[in-house]
């Protein structure tokens, strides 16, 4: 007569070996389906405001295609560090927080800003005519549209801590804090885990930007 035992603690840990030994499924080109490494290059569909994960061939066949509607985002990053944007400019942006990131929308024709929250990229829904007549007189904010951004971080400048950041990088990098503050964002305040990556990651594009017009702040 056949009896429902319990499976032994060795069959248990054998179940989970095999498990842990399980390779993670191959990050795959969204075009061509081709096998990619973990850094690949991303496009950007300024349509539906999406990253598209790429192979090296396919992303070279949208390099320089300004009116397609897959762009290739680019990798280079810039700290503006003698830039500089006073209380009162950025007040009139309206941005609910002290971190936002702007971008020229070619689909929209505008200029799009956004803020990441712990629900994701939150578009600011106020009037940007205050950004429009502040960016005529800042040449330096000359950005590629749809795949390069203006990142503001003015976290620890409005607790006193440190001078306000601005970078232009790639859009991807925006969507990257955006995930960071998302999956890792705990409660009211955050937490002291999502406050460090966040620190990380700003430090990390501290080593990784070309400093234009100056020295990096400290």
């Amino acid at each position: 007569m056949a009896t429902n035992e319990s499976p032994s603690l060795e069959t248990a840990f054998g179940v989970l070996r095999q498990f842990a030994r399980r390779p993670r499924p191959a990050e795959r080109c969204e075009l061509c389906s081709t096998e990619i490494a973990s850094q690949h290059p991303h496009l950007f569909d300024s349509a539906a405001r999406k990253l598209v994960c790429s192979c090296d061939a396919c992303a070279l066949l949208f390099s320089g295609q300004a009116k397609a509607r897959l762009k290739r985002v680019p990798r280079r990053i810039r700290l503006l560090a003698n830039f500089q944007m006073a209380d009162a400019q950025w007040d009139s942006l309206m941005i609910p927080i002290n971190m936002a990131f702007f971008f020229r929308s070619s689909a929209e024709a505008k200029v799009v800003a956004m803020y990441p929250s712990p629900a994701g990229a939150t578009e600011s829904l106020l009037s940007l005519e205050a950004w429009n007549e502040f960016a005529r007189s800042s040449p330096e904010l000359e950005m590629e549209p749809d795949v390069e951004a203006l990142l503001v971080n003015r976290i620890g400048h409005a607790r006193g801590f440190t001078k306000a950041e601005y970078y232009l990088l790639p859009i991807d990098q925006c969507f990257k804090l955006v995930g960071l503050i998302r999956s890792q964002w705990r409660g009211f305040s955050g937490g002291t885990e999502a406050w460090q990556q966040i620190a990380d990651y700003f430090r990390e594009l501290r080593r990784s930007a070309t400093v234009v017009g100056g020295t990096a702040n400290a």
